[in-house]
């Protein structure tokens, strides 16, 4: 775990160090993924039963090998404990309402020129949808996947998850159940992400995948960008509390901690303007970690990933925030509202001292799946405009064409392009 302090006449290269800290895939993922991809496109189902064998230890041979039947969603979601169905249940309705505020609109109207102008959007035909399995089995991904899709008016929606020995996690059933999941393929891994971009003969393509997964995974949806859409290349999960002395050390630990616990690779990051309190936090850390049943991984991201900053006034903490451009940023200050006016990169921002980026892993509603590796600098969350695109459209008269056409035409010469010029003209004379 580093500790920074904004004193120190080196804290600058040293921050410098922090911001650009790769914590991705290694160049051998990449090689490994152009085998697997090129593999999956020449066999189709065979390559994935072969490597399902090998990663899973699950046989695909009949079709109860290969899909997860809906009645077993339903019995998974029947069979759940009242208290954890009535959870799901209302991450559900309250992931579908916010995302049904991100609709878009369609545009048609029609200028001083007197051309009609507008836009249509439309859902993509199909979606598909990773969801990890084993350890990072988390049905709260699956809601926040799926739901967006269905919302924007997705008609087909497709899971691959791998089942490891052949078992399922009955929440993630559970989930996908309630999220209205049309298909579940019992296939992971980069082969699985391949399937879905090029189809096999079990596996019809989709338009767009989205979901986390691991370093394989996240390879091939970026080397599988441009056959499909993909929702973004997730890296390792981060956090960054921005937090006073008046916090509970306790809390902030925790918050910490929850990042930690997702991965060796995540980060967690704490800027203070206070050292003790920087000191208080980092001895509850310390005493969590040897508590948690998560406390292995957690401990490892910390120790290899973690860092405390201590500023000499909390407003500078905004300017390095926007280095670092978090995940997750938490703002346990007095004045949040005015921290996040200044703070122009982040994934998600969580304001006071009672909401713990928790809470937006799960019930909140906003999306969860959100830039990492300083990807928020130019990306945002997933939405229902990852699951839909936009057609515009352009009517005209006479009147219209003969108002807007010679600038076209003059345009067209000066690009050499006689013919461009000649469609417009011809219309005009």
């Amino acid at each position: 775990m580093q500790r920074l302090d904004s004193g120190d006449a080196d804290f600058e290269a040293r921050f410098d160090r922090l911001v650009n800290a790769r914590r991705e895939s290694a160049e051998h993922v990449g090689r490994d993924v152009s085998d697997i991809i090129a593999r999956v496109r020449a066999k189709g189902d065979d390559a994935l039963a072969e490597y399902t064998l090998r990663f899973d230890k699950h046989r695909l041979a009949d079709d109860a090998d290969w899909r997860i039947a809906p009645e077993a969603c339903r019995e998974a979601y029947e069979m759940l404990d009242p208290e954890l169905r009535e959870a799901l249940d209302l991450a559900a309705t309250r992931i579908r309402a916010y995302h049904a505020e991100q609709l878009p609109q369609d545009r048609d109207y029609t200028d001083e020129a007197g051309v009609r102008l507008g836009a249509k959007w439309r859902a993509v035909d199909a979606a598909g949808l990773y969801v990890p399995g084993g350890r990072a089995a988390y049905p709260s991904s699956l809601l926040m996947n799926a739901l967006p899709a269905k919302v924007a008016g997705v008609e087909r929606l497709v899971v691959v998850t791998p089942t490891p020995n052949g078992e399922t996690n009955p929440l993630v059933l559970a989930a996908a159940h309630i999220a209205g999941v049309d298909e579940i393929w019992r296939v992971g891994g980069a082969q699985a992400v391949a399937a879905l971009a090029h189809g096999t003969e079990r596996i019809a393509p989709v338009d767009v995948i989205t979901g986390p997964g691991n370093a394989w995974v996240a390879e091939a949806k970026r080397q599988l960008f441009g056959v499909v859409g993909i929702d973004m290349v997730a890296g390792p999960s981060e956090i960054l509390v921005i937090a006073d002395a008046k916090n509970d050390p306790d809390w902030i630990a925790a918050d910490l901690l929850s990042q930690a616990e997702h991965d060796p690779t995540a980060q967690s990051i704490l800027i203070t303007d206070d050292a003790a309190f920087a000191e208080q936090v980092e001895d509850r850390v310390d005493v969590q970690c040897a508590m948690l049943a998560s406390g292995k991984t957690a401990r490892a991201s910390w120790d290899a990933h973690g860092a405390l900053v201590v500023v000499e006034h909390l407003d500078h903490a905004i300017p390095l925030a926007n280095r670092l451009a978090a995940e997750h940023v938490e703002l346990a200050v007095d004045d949040p509202e005015r921290f996040m006016a200044g703070i122009r990169h982040a994934g998600s921002i969580f304001l006071g001292r009672m909401v713990p980026e928790a809470i937006g892993d799960y019930i909140a509603g906003p999306n969860h799946v959100l830039p990492t590796g300083r990807r928020a600098r130019f990306a945002s969350g997933l939405s229902v405009l990852d699951f839909m695109k936009r057609t515009s459209f352009i009517s005209a008269d006479r009147a219209g064409l003969d108002a807007i056409g010679p600038a076209a035409i003059a345009l067209a010469r000066a690009e050499g392009l006689p013919a461009h010029a000649a469609s417009i003209e011809k219309r005009m004379q």
